[in-house]
């Protein structure tokens, strides 16, 4: 990354708007350039500035009074639907008095039937809200196309491991959490290398470990969101793995058999460093 390039991502950065991928590749730069450094550090003051409450100025209440006047008044369901039925019956009369309320009285009815639309809309949306996945349904789905992902594009792993000392001091400063890395050679999963991801919304730490020819991929980030106890699920031919253990979440993904995963798990979590 070159000058220009670091200057067009310094204001994404400081408002925390680039990918994982950039915010790394900025810092390698920003830590050996000082020139983009100085550069960093005055627009991050600039920007704290801004922020500060006494910049912020309060509308003159004549001010706020004359918008709010200006506003159309909002009337509730209630009303508008009283309103309805008033102004059919109003038309209907006149209708009766001057002959012609079969065409006026139609007009009164058609605030109704544009409710009843809505009502039919409202219903199609609510529908539409309950079929959509939920938070773990979409998190499942992400685990398994981050999964996918790192084996299409051969990313399996950014450090490649020769033990667990190799892994663990890599993951030091970036991350705002300290993963757990265990080593499982001797019991037939050996650690193979780590990596950075973007999951849940959150950067976390990815540890990936084979069993013969599967790789298995151990996410980990705080949190306490699921129970002590694992529980595996499927999901598009992988198996899936999710259980929280000293204030860290884990999902396991893997292409191998429930029977693997499961000793995988056993082995990790019978570790005195898990």
């Amino acid at each position: 990354m070159d000058h220009e390039q670091a200057f067009e991502l310094l204001p994404g950065y400081i408002d925390e708007e680039l990918s994982l991928s950039e915010s790394l590749e900025f810092e390698r730069h920003l830590a050996g350039c000082e020139q983009c450094k100085r550069a960093y550090e005055l627009q991050r003051q600039v920007s704290a500035q801004l922020r500060q409450n006494d910049l912020r100025m309060d509308a003159p209440p004549e001010l706020a009074a004359r918008i709010r006047a200006a506003l159309p008044v909002q009337r509730s369901w209630w009303q508008r639907l009283g309103a309805s039925f008033g102004g059919s019956g109003r038309l209907g009369g006149k209708g009766r008095a001057g002959g012609t309320g079969s065409a006026v009285g139609t007009l009164g009815w058609a605030p109704l039937g544009a409710m009843a639309v809505s009502l039919v809309a409202l219903t199609w949306s609510a529908g539409l809200y309950l079929s959509m996945p939920s938070g773990d349904t979409r998190l499942t789905e992400e685990l398994v196309d981050s999964h996918v992902r790192s084996l299409q594009f051969d990313h399996l792993y950014d450090v490649i491991s020769t033990d667990r000392h190799t892994v663990k001091p890599w993951f030091d400063g970036k991350l705002d959490f300290a993963p757990p890395v265990v080593d499982l050679a001797q019991q037939g999963y050996p650690l193979v290398g780590g990596r950075l991801d973007y999951l849940n919304g959150r950067a976390v730490a990815v540890m990936v470990y084979r069993y013969k020819l599967h790789p298995i991929n151990l996410y980990v980030w705080p949190g306490s969101e699921a129970g002590t106890t694992p529980h595996i699920y499927e999901r598009q031919g992988y198996h899936l793995a999710h259980w929280s253990a000293a204030g860290m979440n884990y999902w396991a993904v893997t292409d191998a058999g429930e029977s693997e995963l499961n000793g995988f798990i056993t082995d990790l979590r019978a570790h005195p460093a898990s």
